[in-house]
């Protein structure tokens, strides 16, 4: 029985399983209004961690400095995705695990350990966990993402967009050109699930913003 658990707790997927969860929990929204404003932004706004709340507890007492913590927090809850992923691909994890532990950085964001199980939206680690698998689509998801946010300056509008477009992509992309396998999801693992899961999981996420999107209630960025 112990060898088994032993067995278990030193595999090198699991490992890297609880890496990812772990690392993806990190709230960097929090930690930088925390540590640079004294702002719990659990109890500002809509209390996510991410980016878009930054953006609104800041906005409240130094207006010039909201958007530079704002992009801060992206691309850290971004990297912190991207990390976890380019480690199991330098340690030669197979793809499937490869799949497992981007989906498990997000879950990490989204309920985060630190947090009591409470986190972001999951939009940023999504697009860092998803990057390096899948570039192309990934690109055009971002792209997407901009021009929604540019034009109508809703960020959750502009997130879910630019996250299910991504997603959508993965059924067109592969099928047009031959990409190699290092990011063709269909060559890597036969298989959307993954992709789906993601998707599922931002939805739920975006819940409360989607009722109020449907109501004419929900926010502008930008005022």
């Amino acid at each position: 029985m112990i060898d088994t658990v032993m067995s278990v707790i030193t595999n090198i997927n699991v490992l890297f399983y609880l890496f990812a969860y772990l690392f993806g929990g990190i709230p960097f929204g929090l930690v930088l209004t925390k540590i640079f404003f004294q702002i719990d932004i659990r109890k500002v706004g809509s209390g996510s961690i991410g980016a878009t709340n930054v953006y609104r507890a800041i906005k409240e007492i130094q207006p010039q400095k909201a958007k530079f913590f704002s992009i801060i927090t992206i691309l850290l809850d971004a990297t912190k995705g991207l990390i976890v992923v380019l480690f199991a691909k330098i340690f030669g994890l197979e793809y499937s695990v490869q799949w497992m532990i981007a989906l498990l950085a997000i879950l990490g964001h989204c309920y985060s350990p630190y947090l009591g199980f409470n986190g972001g939206k999951g939009v940023a680690t999504a697009i860092g966990s998803v990057f390096l698998l899948m570039p192309i689509e990934g690109i055009l998801g971002l792209i997407i993402w901009g021009i929604i946010g540019k034009v109508l300056k809703i960020s959750s509008l502009s997130s879910l967009f630019g996250v299910l477009s991504g997603i959508l992509f993965t059924f067109i992309i592969p099928n047009i050109f031959d990409l190699p396998q290092s990011i063709n999801i269909t060559k890597q693992i036969h298989s959307h699930v993954p992709v789906i899961l993601i998707g599922v999981l931002i939805i739920y996420t975006h819940i409360p913003n989607i009722k109020r999107l449907l109501k004419g209630e929900e926010k502008k960025v930008i005022e």
